[in-house]
């Protein structure tokens, strides 16, 4: 029995390594570099309380004397920083830490929340059709004709307006990803529609339908896996779309509040000295979230074209 139970995680992890998505990973040298990258600054991220040089937004931890020290150069206070100090004295190392957590955590909630409400729509305007159809994709028509930054600025701007000014600050968060979430479900709906008319046509959603299946365990049960590649690539380009978008709206100051800052909001930060020689405040964030948003970018192209029967 023992014999048999150690061979089955071997079988299984021998099946991993021998699959086509595998060897295509193995032998494409930008996937591999892309979530080398990737998986550094999500970890990077997520431990940034515990590997931060410094807490940047403890106001007892700062001084004012360390501020605008060069990278890799020790401020008059005597404290070193590897990255530079912003105007407040703030370690920029850190900074980037903290503000990539916001910008992942927003970025990250916002795709969920977006293929969640797309998927769902998709499969049932794909599976019912008639007026349900018509009226879901009619409405994912109009929203596609739209910049998605533009919806989400729409839907920030009257879900702020509704909060009361008291709460605004709590609530920022939850209203970004929203809005951003929100401006991002119509890709999903879509392709998630197109192949669900497809599957609803084959002969096991019929045989589960003359069995009396109930329509909803043949949507999630049936259907649902048949159609997970297109969502996972969509999803993967679509997390690096809502990162930048969210960096945007950062950027235009209507994103996350000054008390939790992400990439955005230190590079608008940092764009105010640019022009005075304090070149690093602004640098290093933007840096950052090109190689955030471009390493996921560029795993979700790999993911596209490994997930193509056509390219193999």
């Amino acid at each position: 029995m023992s014999e048999i139970s150690a061979q089955a995680p071997r079988g299984r992890l021998a099946k991993i390594i021998d699959s086509d998505i595998f060897y295509s990973y193995r032998t494409s040298p930008v996937a591999i570099v892309a979530s080398i990258v990737a998986v550094v600054l999500i970890l990077a991220a997520i431990l940034a309380p515990w590997i931060a040089p410094y807490d940047p937004f403890n106001p007892r931890t700062l001084n004012l004397m360390d501020g605008f020290t060069p990278p890799m150069s020790e401020s008059f206070a005597g404290n070193y920083f590897l990255l530079g100090a912003d105007h407040q004295g703030r370690d920029v190392l850190s900074t980037i830490l903290h503000g990539s957590r916001v910008s992942l955590f927003v970025g990250l909630s916002a795709t969920i929340f977006a293929m969640v409400l797309g998927v769902g729509l998709g499969l049932v305007a794909g599976y019912r059709g008639g007026l349900v159809d018509a009226i879901i994709m009619r409405i994912a028509d109009i929203q596609l004709s739209f910049p998605a930054i533009l919806i989400a600025l729409l839907i920030f701007g009257v879900a702020r307006g509704l909060i009361p000014p008291s709460q605004q600050e709590n609530t920022a968060l939850v209203v970004l990803i929203l809005a951003i979430g929100l401006s991002n479900w119509a890709q999903f709906a879509r392709t998630v529609r197109g192949a669900t008319m497809v599957e609803r046509q084959k002969d096991y959603v019929s045989a589960a339908r003359i069995m009396g299946v109930n329509p909803i365990v043949i949507l999630v049960r049936h259907i649902l896996p048949n159609v997970v590649g297109p969502v996972l690539v969509i999803a993967t380009i679509g997390l690096a779309l809502a990162i930048i978008e969210e960096a945007t709206l950062s950027f235009l100051g209507v994103g996350v509040p000054p008390t939790q800052p992400s990439l955005g909001t230190l590079i608008r930060i940092g764009q105010q000295f640019l022009f005075s020689g304090e070149w690093w405040i602004l640098f290093f964030p933007a840096v950052t979230l090109v190689l955030l948003a471009l390493s996921v970018n560029l795993l979700g192209d790999w993911l596209r074209d490994a997930l193509n029967p056509r390219l193999r």
